[in-house]
């Protein structure tokens, strides 16, 4: 990676936390929203640091501009005034959390600090709609086409449940 690239990386790493830090830590619907939508669009700016054009762009629609929207929505259908209750008297799953939240980023923090292997040239077709393409039909057809059928009989399943009366 360039210079330029590695900036851009720290700058949409940086914004990625920030928006994640929003989205948990919230306490009205529609600020933790936002921050859903800063978080999202600077995992859109990494996969342009990557060189995943279509990644970015499909990150960009699908998350940014559908998932949110549909927060949003839905947010607003309920009332944007809404206060998340501050969690008294749970000392133990708050002192678990901060914990399991610790051993995690210790666990891969360490393990960028000694991940020294060199930056390879981007093939021809990286983060193109023909090399996703060339990806998913020549080299993951069958995977691809299982979780097609799973999605398929999960869309019928919901549609089975949503059909059958209730009493």
């Amino acid at each position: 990676m360039t210079g330029p690239s590695v900036t851009l990386f720290v700058v949409t790493a940086t914004f990625a936390m920030i928006g994640a830090l929003i989205t948990i830590s919230a306490r009205r619907p529609l600020r933790g929203a936002m921050g859903l939508l800063v978080n999202i669009v600077s995992l859109a700016g990494m996969f342009l640091t990557l060189n995943a054009h279509l990644l970015a762009a499909l990150q960009l629609l699908v998350y940014a501009g559908a998932i949110v929207v549909l927060f949003v929505f839905v947010i607003m259908l309920l009332g944007s005034a809404a206060e998340v209750a501050p969690a008294d008297g749970r000392f133990a799953s708050r002192t678990l959390g901060i914990a399991s939240t610790i051993i995690v980023f210790l666990a891969v923090s360490s393990s960028v600090a000694y991940f020294d292997a060199p930056w390879e040239a981007v093939p021809d077709g990286f983060g193109t709609v023909e090399g996703l393409g060339m990806a998913i039909y020549r080299q993951a057809l069958v995977p691809f086409e299982v979780i097609s059928i799973t999605l398929l009989v999960a869309i019928i399943g919901a549609i089975t449940v949503a059909r059958s009366p209730t009493e």
